[in-house]
């Protein structure tokens, strides 16, 4: 790639990991101390967990898909390890979007028994079990199922040329087969099956019950709708922008390097990390409460703003009439002490 390209690409990763820590930072302390009792509700619990780990992506992902690029020379076992940091985040996303899916299905399917089932310890739980998951499924390369060759090859080189590590990428540790049949089938495809079929069936259930519900009903069930179709809307972004690199992945397995060109790859890899950029996006536009605790966050910050500039001024007035006090009282004893001399 030319090195204008790849300055492109540089700025544009720094772009986009700005805009996931500062927008989902924003998106947590909506949810948290914007909403009113918003963590006793799994569905924005669920939401939290999908802001962390797209915060996670600006921190960690980000930085080491540049640096992942031949960049930095370190060992192969630590290569790995750092690639397998991407896979885990990635995960975490579709495991949260997941339990955010199964979440509104049980409460619209289940709306008697929905409190009794949805506990906040039940929801702590389910919280851990989609970390856990997603650290064995993300960490599932350093048990074997990665480039045994390069990293053989890549150690004998290490031994014998004095300790000198070879440049780390991403896909010389990473098999691609891994990433085709286990992540991408596996992972990422067979969860966004699953999520769609449940949307869809929600979609179905409320727009039958809002033709047989009365009016007072009807409005319970188009903020459920309106949800719904935000956190959906959602779930297509997710796919829309992570798919395509896959995509690409099956193109490298089945036909070679030839096949898919460096900035095509550059583009998808982009589009993958812009997916948690545009989600506190989303939020903002879509959810009413996380509209509104946006607003008011910035509201509470605009008048802390002007209270230190208030105070500041105060401060500068005060000092201003200590200063002339000062010089008052510095004239008043000028002429004391010229008569305390002629006495």
């Amino acid at each position: 790639m030319a090195e204008w390209s790849w300055v492109a690409y540089t700025v544009l990763e720094v772009l986009i990991a700005l805009a996931c820590c500062l927008g989902n930072v924003l998106v947590v302390c909506a949810v948290c101390f914007g909403i009113r009792d918003s963590l006793r509700e799994p569905t924005y619990c669920f939401l939290v967990s999908l802001a962390v780990a797209d915060f996670l992506v600006g921190v960690a992902a980000v930085p080491l898909a540049v640096l992942l690029d031949g960049w930095v020379s370190v060992t192969p076992d630590l290569c790995l390890l750092l690639s397998c940091v991407v896979l885990v985040l990635t995960q975490a996303s579709v495991l949260s979007l997941l339990a955010i899916a199964v979440d509104r299905y049980l409460r619209l399917h289940t709306p008697l028994r929905y409190k009794a089932l949805a506990t906040q310890r039940r929801t702590c739980t389910a919280l851990a079990v989609c970390w856990t998951l997603s650290c064995l499924l993300g960490f599932t390369p350093l048990f074997g199922w990665h480039n045994q060759s390069s990293l053989a090859s890549d150690s004998t080189n290490t031994s014998s040329s004095s300790f000198i590590s070879p440049p780390c990428t991403f896909l010389s540790v990473i098999s691609l087969p891994f990433m085709v049949y286990f992540n991408f089938l596996g992972c990422v495809m067979a969860p966004l099956l699953v999520m769609t079929l449940l949307y869809t069936q929600i979609f179905w259930s409320l727009q039958g019950r809002l033709k047989e519900s009365g009016p007072h009903a009807q409005a319970s069930l188009l903020r459920e709708k309106r949800l719904a179709c935000s956190l959906a809307l959602v779930l297509l972004l997710f796919a829309g922008c992570w798919i395509p690199l896959h995509l690409m992945n099956c193109l490298l397995l089945f036909h070679g390097s030839q096949a898919v060109t460096r900035g095509t790859l550059y583009t998808g890899i982009l589009l993958s990390h812009a997916n948690s950029a545009v989600n506190p996006v989303v939020y903002a536009c879509r959810i009413p409460k996380i509209q509104q605790a946006y607003l008011q966050i910035w509201r509470n910050f605009i008048q802390r703003l002007n209270c230190c500039q208030r105070n500041k001024q105060v401060c500068q007035s005060i000092v201003g009439s200590q200063a002339n006090a000062t010089e008052t009282c510095g004239s008043n004893k000028e002429p004391q002490s010229f008569k305390v001399q002629r006495v």
